[in-house]
């Protein structure tokens, strides 16, 4: 296949330029009759997009809709769900609406109506076990959606191992969206409640207190034991990013997740340290 040093040139040259400005344009490679190889920024007959990444591992994108708070669909129907966030369901044809939902989907539909255009930074994994994208999600004057959703309390942090990047970050947009009790942090429908009522839970992210007493280890799964019917469990290959758990025995503990029951046992899985708050 016919391919010279001038083509070579030709890539180090839009290599650089889309890593030096920080993002990756769409690229498109094509091969003619001869086996030339060309490229472009121009999509034509026959030519086939080149995944170009920059050292930041963005790229640009463009958004045709808002699916709901935390997940919007780009031009080739692509699903993005924005990484690192989790923000109430909207009403579909599995659930109702929960409180909160709607409003984090006009939030995001505001951010983007003027500007479609989006970057997208990835993490370790980049693809959920529904086949959406996931990403952090940038405007071009380099607003991070994925943050702003936390500051302004439409969303809680749901960060999910490997992928932690911005964690940090992302953790203290919550803290102080929480210490000003903006949005769902206002809402009585998110206020923590005692662990022993879990068996009241409803469906969706939720907020509980307790002390465990106990620590349990299998195979899989390390446990803070809180009663004979209640615990928490945290994947063993995720350890590492957490205290020693005996740092949480005997204190008092809030723990926020989603409820998960097996005949009249209760867990919640916890994946990162975001989401255990010591009192």
């Amino acid at each position: 296949m016919f391919f010279n040093k001038r083509h070579h040139l030709i890539i180090y040259l839009i290599l650089y330029f889309v890593t030096s400005i920080g993002f990756a344009a769409e690229i498109y490679r094509s091969v003619d009759e001869k086996g030339r190889i060309t490229y472009s920024d121009k999509a034509t007959a026959g030519a086939k997009p080149v995944e170009i990444l920059s050292r930041n591992n963005r790229q640009l994108r463009q958004v045709v809709k808002v699916y709901d708070g935390d997940t919007i669909i780009l031009e080739d129907r692509k699903h993005i769900r924005l990484l690192g966030v989790n923000t109430p369901e909207i009403e579909n044809r599995q659930q109702a609406e929960e409180p909160g939902g709607v409003a984090a989907k006009k939030w995001l539909q505001a951010q983007l109506a003027e500007n479609s255009k989006i970057y997208l930074e990835f993490d370790q994994v980049r693809q959920d076990k529904y086949k959406r994208l996931l990403a952090h999600v940038f405007l071009p004057d380099g607003k991070h959606l994925n943050l702003a959703l936390l500051e302004n309390g439409l969303a809680a942090i749901s960060v999910i191992p490997p992928n932690g990047r911005y964690a940090e970050e992302l953790t203290q947009a919550q803290q102080h969206a929480e210490k000003l009790k903006l949005g769902i942090w206002s809402m009585p429908e998110y206020q923590a409640r005692p662990i022993s009522q879990i068996a009241n839970h409803t469906k969706g992210w939720q907020r509980f207190t307790g002390t465990p007493v106990a620590i349990k280890k299998s195979k899989k799964y390390t446990r803070l034991i809180f009663t004979d019917t209640i615990d928490i469990r945290i994947a063993n290959t995720n350890l590492n990013l957490f205290p020693a758990l005996t740092t949480y025995l005997g204190k008092p503990l809030e723990v926020r997740g989603w409820v998960s029951r097996s005949q009249n046992q209760y867990s919640m899985l916890i994946q990162h340290p975001s989401a255990l708050i010591l009192y």
